[in-house]
């Protein structure tokens, strides 16, 4: 079995989809396959399919899904080549007590891998292992395909799964940044930081990471614009200026001067030679920032 969740729906059962067309069926198939080889209760599922209003049928309605969505696997494994095998829909997909388990059968759960090589290279950052770390976190960030569930209508469990999820993705994408700023790749890094940026419009960690990778490719004025634009933005939207740990690396920028030589450290952090300022930064609210040179 191979079950994707990061982007588009898709669930296959011997090479073959088993995603219904149907709105209902596919929710409840996409918080099977969220939680694989997990009991989802019946209350859940209905909870999902009707908000905290299900009909008086909701028990019955929810297992006319599930025989739906067992007739789809069932015609998948009669294409099967091993056709003698004793595997039927109903080992795939479980009647537990009190609810239904998808079974992966260890096949490729797509969140599950996400899960394990982003785990692999927040470990690597830890130790300090920048390389490691840049290629187990995108190797994760490789397996989204677009915003989870991308295709399923989203009742009140899906929809927080689907922001937790988003923030998870955030998380890693901010991590496999910083590695890559560590490695000195800061101008391959701003085409992608622009597009993030403008997304993103409030998000601290990103506008910070995107000033170090201006700054550090020559372009003071455009990371202290970067830095105005961010502030304007928290400030009419949020009522909020952004964190201190930002407001830092703002001066620590500012203060550069690529005309004068690197300072004695005890005269302080507060310029460098070059594009690149000396001082750690403290982190914005979400994530540590690099040093800026």
């Amino acid at each position: 079995m191979e079950i994707r969740v990061l982007g588009a729906l898709g669930v296959q059962v011997c090479g073959v989809s088993v995603v219904p067309s149907a709105p209902k069926p596919r929710q409840v198939l996409a918080l099977l396959a969220l939680r694989a080889d997990q009991v989802i209760s019946a209350g859940v599922l209905a909870e999902e399919l009707w908000s905290g209003q299900p009909p008086r049928s909701a028990r019955t309605t929810v297992q006319t899904y599930v025989l739906q969505l067992r007739d789809l696997i069932d015609r998948a494994l009669a294409r099967r080549d091993d056709a003698g095998g004793a595997c039927g829909a109903k080992d795939v997909l479980v009647t537990s007590p009190g609810g239904y388990r998808l079974d992966s059968g260890g096949g490729l759960v797509d969140l599950q891998e996400f899960d394990r090589l982003a785990g692999l290279g927040y470990r690597a950052m830890d130790g300090g292992d920048f390389p490691l770390a840049a290629r187990q976190l995108g190797e994760a960030l490789g397996l989204w395909r677009g915003p989870a569930f991308a295709d399923v209508p989203l009742g009140g469990q899906l929809a927080v799964e689907a922001k937790r999820l988003e923030e998870t993705r955030l998380c890693a994408l901010d991590q496999r940044i910083e590695a890559d700023l560590r490695l000195g790749r800061h101008r391959v890094l701003l085409a992608e930081l622009t597009v993030l940026v403008d997304r993103y419009r409030t998000h601290e960690s990103l506008h910070g990471q995107y000033m170090i990778a201006l700054h550090r490719s020559g372009r003071r004025g455009e990371a202290l614009e970067a830095y105005q634009r961010l502030r304007n933005t928290l400030v009419r939207e949020l009522g909020m200026e952004p964190s201190a740990g930002l407001r830092r690396l703002q001066r620590s920028i500012l203060l550069a001067n690529p005309d004068r030589p690197e300072p004695d450290r005890a005269a302080g952090p507060a310029a460098s030679a070059g594009p690149a300022a000396p001082a750690d930064q403290t982190p914005p609210r979400t994530t540590r920032l690099t040093r800026v040179g």
